[in-house]
């Protein structure tokens, strides 16, 4: 049987930097990732399949993304190498030093992931978008800050893409992904600069998104990591040595396999790894002693979207990247309430619908005499259908009210073994409804109607991107799941680092922080001597 020295369960944001820093330190690293590796000709946006991922049958179904519907709670997330940071929005932001204040292990806080921050920073090329590149979105943001007195509450966020300094919305065809200039990153990878075409969260054409794959796992590879896709883990189980057995499912094969690894890093993100270890303790009954905090804590970090109209405004939202600029409220001055409003922008499905439709016309026939892809390529350059909303996005500082188990299928009730959540919507209410006033007044200010989704106005229903907790950190096994460099109590050698780890509501986009959690974690192995 294959045996190696750590084996990490995911490819996210903290599955790609424990990969990294520990096969930096010479240990022989293998990466399991469920989702493909995907290239830009093999983005769903381009291709036209593979959108999502079904749990119930990856097999078949191993799609870019994974939604998740539990009742008044869905979450998204995604199924790649590289993780979530093929489908998310750009933002890397630090969490201010007040969401440290409480809930977290007495080892951490802002002041210890600061450089782990700057680290992050430097790995995936963090920057903000340039002045002459704001969007109409980002104008927006500007003036309805100011418009209701809190100006200074501004800023432009930094996110992790290149942007090229000559780029400007005047050029002809400025979107036209010809206005990507080639470079190549710290990491020997040939990436692209961006042309605000909007496609952030299906796959950048021009890979100016500087994904996991292309930086930490890139230079993970280069250093002998074994990153293998679509390798789903079904099972851990402890060995007398002190090592983990791993079954594993070969989701293009329909074939399970067996590893066995000295350490384990769980790295599957807030549903992943709950779910799996839930199901080692719950089902399989190979990890009994973990702590009873297992699946409760979770949070959804507040996410919420308000689309507002404006009549004499032009907002073309499916231009420029995903989210540029933020107001921040996290000061909790807005009532107690705390968030953290942020611009939204989503990609032009129907344009890029078109691109594909030309494309397979190109290759039967050259541009000069097929008429319908000369059509198709007018439409494509064609004024934006929805160029007159403006989609307030944003994050909010909810309490933890959710609880993950496993429960009854409800056509095979003899069998419990589905991934279950009750979640209260009243941890989130206030949170979530001061953010969606909040939208409603920025749009107000600026002469938009803002239209709450009855969804939230009528069902207190919600969906997040940016699940958190369900395998908290905390100080004792009595309080969470992991202690601050993410072992797992009771399981030496089995770790988790990953979303499912922060313990409270960061009221903004939490990648950066997960990284850092990752980057120090990985220090701590270091220094506490651990063999490789």
């Amino acid at each position: 049987m294959e045996r190696v020295d750590t084996l990490v369960i995911g490819s996210g944001f903290g599955g790609a930097v424990m990969a990294l820093r520990l096969a930096e330190k010479g240990a022989k690293v293998v990466v399991l990732e469920r989702g493909r590796r995907w290239a830009p000709a093999d983005y769903p946006s381009v291709s036209g399949r593979h959108w999502l991922w079904d749990e119930d049958e990856p097999e078949k179904q191993n799609g870019w993304i994974d939604f998740r519907y539990f009742g008044d709670m869905s979450v998204a997330v995604g199924a790649a190498v590289g993780g979530g940071s093929l489908i998310y929005a750009n933002i890397s932001v630090e969490a201010p030093p007040e969401r440290f204040s409480q809930g977290w292990p007495a080892a951490i806080s802002h002041a210890v992931l600061r450089p782990h921050y700057d680290t992050v920073a430097r790995m995936m090329n963090v920057q903000p978008l340039p002045v002459n590149q704001y969007t109409p979105r980002t104008r927006l943001m500007r003036d309805a800050a100011e418009s209701i007195g809190a100006g200074e509450r501004f800023r432009v966020l930094p996110q992790a893409v290149t942007f090229d300094p000559d780029w400007h919305d005047q050029l002809p065809q400025p979107f036209d992904y010809g206005h990507s200039r080639a470079w190549t990153n710290d990491q020997g990878r040939q990436q692209g600069t961006c042309v605000h075409c909007g496609n952030c969260d299906i796959g950048c054409p021009v890979q100016a998104k500087n994904t996991l794959d292309l930086n930490y796992l890139a230079a993970a590879e280069d250093l002998g990591v074994d990153v293998r896709p679509l390798h789903q883990v079904r099972c851990i189980t402890p060995l007398p040595d002190g090592g983990y057995r791993v079954r594993v499912r070969r989701l293009d094969q329909g074939t399970d396999t067996e590893l066995e690894a000295n350490r384990v890093v769980l790295a599957a993100g807030s549903i992943g790894s709950t779910e799996l270890l839930l199901r080692c303790r719950d089902q399989h009954r190979t990890l009994p002693a973990l702590s009873a905090r297992l699946g409760k804590g979770w949070l959804s970090n507040g996410d919420f979207m308000t689309p507002a109209f404006y009549d004499d405004r032009v907002i073309s939202p499916s231009h420029g990247p995903t989210i540029s600029a933020a107001i921040d409220f996290l000061d909790g001055s807005e009532d107690g309430a705390r968030f953290f409003v942020e611009d939204g922008g989503f990609p032009d499905v129907l344009t890029n619908l078109l691109r594909r439709r030309k494309r397979r016309l190109l290759k039967r026939v050259p541009m000069e005499q097929n008429l319908l892809a000369r059509m198709l390529a007018a439409l494509i350059e064609r004024r934006d259908p929805l160029d007159n909303m403006m989609p307030w996005f944003g994050q909010a500082v909810d309490q933890a009210g959710g609880e993950f188990s496993l429960g009854r299928r409800w056509y095979m009730p003899w069998r419990r073994d589905r991934l279950k959540l009750k979640w209260d919507y009243r941890a989130a209410e206030k949170a979530v409804q001061g953010l969606a006033d909040m939208h409603k007044r920025l749009s107000e200010a600026t002469g938009g109607q803002a239209m709450v989704p009855p969804t939230w106005s009528l069902f207190r229903n919600l969906v997040t991107p940016h699940p958190l907790g369900g395998c908290n950190m905390a100080d004792t096994v009595e309080q969470g799941v992991v202690d601050a460099k993410g072992e797992v109590f009771g399981y030496p050698n089995l770790f988790v680092m990953d979303g499912s780890v922060v313990p409270v509501a960061l009221g903004l986009n939490p990648s950066r922080t997960i990284a850092a959690l990752a980057e120090y974690a990985a220090s701590r192995m270091v220094e506490d001597g651990r063999p490789y």
